[in-house]
């Protein structure tokens, strides 16, 4: 019985690396699957967060990707400081962990061919937080888009405004909206994706203003916590309420689309706007 009583194989451990632990399920997967199914769990479908990059890797085409206005940082006009450090730190610390510049990369790229502007939010950056880098970055992607008579998708992925800039934050939730309007006016199409979370001033302002507004399962979508809203109406809420499910149910949004199937849909949606 030497084959059940010893075995060098048998007696090696497999690295803990090699395990990537779903957050929703706690199902342990090996990290290569995880990668190759788009940080999706083959067990219970949870859609884990993509940054940036990751998320534009997702969308258009190899080598196709062209960004733009890299030069825009976070701007402390309050010369704003909590307990811990100054805003100023906290944001250039920020960029230099992450290698981006604010809380959402733009640029051109090609979706199955067809040139479109992006503007892809990423949480990381201070909870994808909307600043007035934020929004001055959306904008001049808008404008690009006019411009260039291109489609504009928007990905996002945010916590709300960021509360260091104050007002000035705030004031980005109109300034983009009136940008949106400009696509409108121009006949061009805007196409929203909402990943998770799309919470507080992006979700009451451009996120859920799309022409098409789509979202991966299990999206996070709502303005104010669900605690804050028991609290104030006294109600308890349903259980899915704030999901990407119960708003498509509600009418707030149009599709819910798996992230494998994004980048087909998108190019479903170009290409009829082409006919």
């Amino acid at each position: 019985m030497g084959w059940f009583t010893s075995s060098s194989a048998a007696n090696k451990e497999l690295p803990a690396d090699i395990w990537q632990i779903c957050p929703s399920c706690q199902a342990h997967v090996f990290k290569n699957e995880w990668a190759a199914n788009m940080k999706v769990c083959p067990k219970c479908n949870f859609h884990d967060r993509l940054g940036c990059r990751e998320r534009i890797d997702l969308l258009v085409d190899s080598g196709s990707f062209r960004e733009f206005n890299q030069h825009i940082v976070p701007s402390d006009p309050l010369n704003f400081s909590d307990a811990k450090e100054p805003y100023k730190a906290k944001a250039e610390a920020t960029v230099k962990k992450l290698g981006i510049s604010e809380s959402v990369i733009t640029g051109s790229g090609d979706v199955a061919g067809t040139r479109v502007v992006l503007a892809v939010m990423d949480f990381r950056f201070l909870g994808g937080s909307l600043a007035s880098g934020t929004g001055e970055k959306i904008v001049l992607a808008i404008e690009h888009a006019l411009r260039f008579k291109r489609a504009f998708i928007m990905v996002s992925a945010s916590g709300g405004a960021r509360m260091h800039e104050g007002i000035i934050s705030l004031m980005q939730m109109a300034k983009t909206c009136a940008a949106v309007a400009k696509l409108e006016k121009a006949k061009l199409p805007f196409i929203s994706i909402l990943s998770d979370p799309t919470t507080g001033g992006v979700s009451a302002s451009y996120a859920l203003i799309g022409d098409i507004n789509i979202a991966e399962p299990g999206t996070l979508i709502g303005f104010a916590g669900r605690r804050v809203i028991e609290q104030t109406i006294k109600q308890k809420l349903p259980k899915d309420f704030q999901t990407a499910e119960y708003l498509r149910d509600h009418g707030f949004v149009d599709a819910i689309v798996a992230r494998k199937d994004l980048k087909s849909f998108l190019a479903a949606t170009l290409a009829y706007r082409q006919k």
